[in-house]
């Protein structure tokens, strides 16, 4: 999962109820005036040695990790709150006529310690989650809920924030303070400000309720994640894997007890990158039911499905309390999309060219198997295997041949912070000095072109059992010029780690990742705003993985490819010919990408359509019946995510929006498109993306960005073409 979405200080934490920490979106809600007894410990103040009691004495106020210990996490968060709704009361208690200073200033500026230990642990609740950080997380999951709604359905505070709504043409406002006092009357309105006391009252329930069962789906996956891990005994099973890759395995198995034997772990998606190279189809098998049978409870306790059933409910129930038809109705009101039906028609209107390459992709495998003597039919587990020898057979591009090409350190520095550096004239330099969370982050300062110091950005590579599945950007300290703040990024990827004194060969799909979540970190980096809450990534979800996205397709631009593809030993530049062969590789199997992609997108959609009446007894069956709906159930190309495991919409703030990806690729391959037609990779382009779309984070209507950087609204024929469907 490629994300990063977070909102600072006070909007912020109304994202505790919908969403995970990496990319959160809003929702919240109940009573009247209500005072800090309702979420917070009782009122005392946070000791001065606790490292979130105030800034960080260090650069551009990065969290002093070398300071912080399990122990500060929880009365941070108590004293954070307690603090934060002190801060609510002092604005809603104002005898002044409400103005855009006296309120929502003062809303922007409120919650720096919360803000503060709420950036950090929400890190590492992701990257580094022990049992202790899980157990703080159950814990206060409940009482974030709480908080968000004593402030949301704070009767005084929201009539001075409508009362300035009501207003708003009558006050001198500028493009990004109309934008930002248009968040927050949402923010309220949304969350059932207008709603009566018994109305309030449920809402509060049941944001209590999803925040408890959200916070469990994500410890489940966890435990799977490390239950599912497939161990093999005999290394002749694990033919076709590199010797530095048996090793690596190998090196897994010791770690969890089992020395002699191999660890083979399962990825976040249904499909596992490991299967295009295991010649043992038995073993294959076996991984790929790891994959796909989480969460139902098979050779395992663990079943995600009543929860499942359980979130839809009180989601649909909340949903419809707030006036809308459906959860997903409210989740895109405030979106590019505006409405499900149009994200739905925007993945339905590909479905028939999709499934027609899938089933010519289909009809390719089926001939590879027969060449190479099998007689079996095309099963799930053979798909990744047989495409690699198709691509290998057409493109002559054999991953393992290719892969000393892509050493992982020189594809940060001559290949993704080359093309920064091109494209926007910023340059990255490593310290060593600043305390890390673990021995595998790598931090840098971030120089302008001007050779100003404006970021500090960390890198965290490495796959690890303390670590979710994915990858993802956050931010330590969001950019704000009203709290003088400069940002503090940190990205987060879970490439396999080799092993010790081996480099890391990275395969070309975690090349396009890195340059992916740069773009994510370029969002935050680049912010240019004045207040907190519309700061870097704080779009809607549509539009976030935009910036993001246009960054990967840099990662095939020969002048790029170039400059970082080289051989980790000798130095010498990947032969033009393979080059050439690589780029059109990125070509294939697009088919079945592009429809594992829309069978769970459309799954999305379709639980968050349903009304509170409507919610199935059986998650399987429902699964099974919504891909029939849509034609798409071809038992060789599984969604990206089944619903037993899908982080994205369960528990990772995705709910209703995980189409967002493609809608947002839309925007990324008509901006790409736009800038090789006008000069591709130079500083003039960049600083246009840069000024019109990077800089101002949620200030301004995404497409009314969009426009002013392209000159008109996005057309699909850069899609097509980018995923080799056209």
């Amino acid at each position: 999962m490629k994300f990063m979405f977070r909102v600072a200080t006070f909007l912020a934490v109304t994202a505790l109820i919908n969403a995970y920490h990496e990319c959160s979106a809003a929702s919240k809600e109940p009573n009247t005036l209500v005072t800090a007894q309702s979420s917070a410990a009782p009122d005392t103040p946070l000791p001065a040695d606790n490292p979130f009691a105030a800034p960080s004495p260090l650069t551009f106020h990065t969290p002093a990790f070398d300071k912080i210990r399990l122990e500060h996490y929880q009365p941070a968060f108590m004293a954070g709150m307690q603090q934060q709704l002190a801060e609510m009361d002092a604005i809603a208690g104002q005898s002044d006529t409400p103005t855009f200073d006296n309120t929502i200033v003062e809303l922007e500026k409120s919650g720096g310690i919360l803000t503060r230990v709420r950036n950090v642990f929400s890190n590492m609740t992701s990257a580094e989650k022990t049992k202790d950080l899980q157990n703080i997380e159950t814990e206060l999951a409940p009482l974030q809920a709480a908080h968000s709604d004593n402030i949301l359905l704070n009767r005084k505070l929201f009539a001075r924030v409508e009362k300035l709504y009501e207003t708003r043409e009558s006050l001198v406002l500028n493009q990004e303070q109309r934008e930002v006092l248009k968040q927050h009357y949402e923010s309220f309105v949304r969350a059932g400000a207008k709603l009566d006391e018994a109305q309030q009252a449920r809402i509060r329930s049941l944001n209590e309720q999803l925040s408890k069962l959200e916070t469990k789906f994500e410890e489940n996956l966890l435990a799977l994640s490390e239950e599912r891990s497939v161990f093999i005994e005999q290394v002749s099973e694990l033919d076709g894997m590199s010797e530095a890759d048996i090793a690596a395995a190998a090196e897994g198995a010791k770690a969890r007890g089992k020395d002699g034997q191999y660890l083979l772990e399962i990825t976040n998606t249904t499909r596992v990158p490991i299967l295009s190279s295991l010649n043992n189809r038995e073993t294959r098998r076996r991984i790929w039911e790891a994959s796909a049978n989480r969460g139902l409870g098979r050779e395992s306790g663990i079943d995600n499905r009543p929860l499942i059933l359980e979130i839809a409910q009180l989601r649909a129930e909340r949903s419809k309390l707030l006036g809308f038809a459906s959860h997903a109705a409210f989740k895109l009101q405030n979106q590019m999309a505006e409405e499900p039906a149009a994200a739905r028609k925007m993945l339905a209107d590909l479905i028939p060219g999709v499934l027609e390459k899938v089933q010519k992709e289909a009809l390719d495998l089926k001939a590879m198997i027969t060449e190479t003597g099998g007689t079996h039919e095309l099963e799930p587990w053979d798909w990744e295997y047989y495409t690699e020898k198709v691509r290998k057979a057409r493109f002559e591009v054999d991953e393992a041949a290719v892969k000393p090409y892509f050493e992982l350190d020189n594809v940060l520095k001559n290949g993704v912070f080359f093309t920064m550096n091109k494209l926007y004239g910023i340059e990255f330099r490593e310290r060593t000095d600043l305390p890390i969370y673990h021995p595998d982050v790598r931090v840098f300062d971030v120089f302008d072109k001007d050779g100003t110091h404006f970021a500090i950005y960390y890198v965290d590579f490495f796959k690890r059992d303390t670590k979710r599945g994915g990858a993802w950007m956050s931010s330590f300290v969001d950019q704000s010029h009203l709290l003088h703040e400069k940002p503090v990024i940190v990205n987060v990827l879970n490439i396999p780690k080799p092993a010790a004194g081996e480099p890391a060969l990275i395969s070309f799909d975690n090349v396009t990742t890195m340059f992916h979540e740069m773009g994510h970190a370029l969002h935050g980096m680049f912010s240019d705003v004045t207040y907190p809450s519309v700061s870097g990534t704080a779009t809607p979800r549509d539009f976030v993985e935009f910036p993001s996205t246009f960054e990967e397709d840099w990662a095939i631009q020969p002048a790029v490819l170039s400059n970082y593809a080289k051989h980790y030993k000798t130095g010498e530049p990947i032969p033009k010919e393979l080059l050439h062969k690589v780029i059109l590789a990125t070509k294939f199997n697009q088919g079945f990408d592009t429809l594992e992609y829309l069978a769970a997108a459309l799954l999305d959609l379709e639980w968050h359509t349903l009304t509170s009446e409507d919610i199935p007894a059986d998650a399987e069956k429902f699964e099974s019946a919504a891909l029939q709906k849509y034609g798409i159930d071809f038992a060789p190309v599984p969604p990206r995510y089944r619903t037993a495991y899908f982080a994205h919409i369960w528990s990772g703030g995705y709910s209703s929006s995980y189409y967002a990806y493609l809608w947002s690729e839309v925007l990324a391959a008509d901006a790409f498109a736009y800038l090789q037609e006008h000069g591709g990779l130079t500083r003039k382009n960049g600083q246009r993306f840069r000024d019109t779309i990077l800089s101002v984070g949620g200030s301004r209507e995404p497409m009314e960005a969009y426009k002013e950087f392209r000159g008109s609204a996005p057309t699909v024929e850069a899609l097509l073409k980018r995923r080799g469907l056209k």
